[in-house]
């Protein structure tokens, strides 16, 4: 997916700027204030409707009421698009601010009672985010309950702009990050293997690697961590990557998967992705002899002082016990020739 799978929790009817919903964390934000800045960063009411889980009319009412009550337009509407105007431009940063002081506020609050509260936005990396981070998330809400959470999906290119454009704290990353301005942390291993429809010549075989010359290749797209690692091991093993088929690009995964499902060609996945294909015998493995897939998942976040506060808590936890919740790969050995 250019993908962006947003967890958070219901919000009650938004007639009053200090609504809250029993079970959540109080909204020390304003709310109309919220509301803006998240039709700010879409320039879409739909959008910012599904985000914050509203109808697009009660998006609508509270951007009227704030720029009722500011007596001035903030968003202009011209021509079919959505932008914003000369004073929605200079009430963006101080909307910004007046959230990242809540943020703080709640947090300094949980801190002295020894415990972490706020909101986190995490962004991973496909892989990761679909078949390892829900249960890394459940297992670290049960010791911090007062947290929200919410995940921002996409290949690894992506979700290191989100970090580094401060729209998460914390990134999860399946390739080499490539930057400057992110610290990296590995914290699992995690292998890459062959997939092939059931039925190919190749399933549960070793094949060798000039091997790989003759069968169409699916791939994943161009800035995604998968492909470069996967790039990287074949011409390390003395391939050239213009004497491959490449068939077919996907921007997820699971296009990925279903392809190869349909007898399109061969494709290089994460061992986590492919569980239950394996499992429900949909898929098979082949090993290429010769090519090392083998790489490592890692926590970006921004250079500089180690994150503090709720996302230094959630840092740590995924350094220390990711690898021990983590669910067990599954699949066949491949047979040696």
């Amino acid at each position: 997916m250019k993908q962006s799978h947003q967890q958070s929790k219901p919000l009650a009817a938004p007639n009053s700027p200090h609504h809250t919903q029993p079970g959540t964390l109080f909204e020390m934000e304003n709310f109309r204030l919220k509301v803006f800045r998240t039709a700010a960063r879409h320039l879409n009411f739909r959008m910012a409707a599904e985000e914050l889980l509203l109808t697009q009319p009660a998006i609508t009412q509270q951007v009227k009421a704030l720029e009722s009550e500011l007596a001035v337009a903030l968003f202009d509407r011209a021509g079919g698009k959505l932008s914003l105007t000369p004073a929605g431009a200079a009430l963006l940063p101080f909307a910004e601010k007046l959230a990242d002081l809540a943020q703080q506020a709640r947090q300094a609050v949980a801190a002295t009672t020894n415990s972490n509260a706020g909101v986190l936005t995490v962004a991973a990396s496909q892989t990761i985010g679909q078949y390892l981070l829900p249960r890394l998330i459940a297992a670290f809400l049960v010791e911090n309950p007062k947290v929200e959470i919410s995940v921002l999906g996409g290949n690894t290119q992506t979700v290191l702009e989100a970090l580094a454009d401060h729209r998460a704290q914390i990134a999860l990353i399946e390739g080499p990050a490539l930057r400057q301005d992110v610290h990296v942390e590995p914290f699992m291993e995690d292998h890459m293997v062959c997939v092939v429809p059931v039925g190919h010549d190749w399933a549960d075989e070793e094949v060798q690697l000039s091997q790989l010359h003759d069968v169409p290749l699916v791939t994943r797209e161009l800035g995604s961590g998968s492909r470069r690692i996967v790039e990287h091991a074949i011409e390390e093993a003395g391939l050239h990557l213009r004497e491959l088929k490449i068939h077919m690009t996907f921007d997820s995964t699971e296009g990925l998967l279903s392809a190869v499902e349909a007898g399109l060609g061969v494709g290089f996945v994460s061992r986590w992705a492919v569980r239950n294909q394996l499992a429900l015998g949909t898929l098979r493995i082949a090993r290429v002899r010769g090519l090392k897939l083998a790489r490592m998942f890692s926590v970006a976040t921004l250079a500089g002082p180690e994150p503090a506060s709720v996302a230094g808590a959630f840092h740590r936890f995924i350094l220390e016990r990711a690898e021990t919740l983590a669910p067990r790969s599954t699949g066949r050995p491949a047979k040696s020739q």
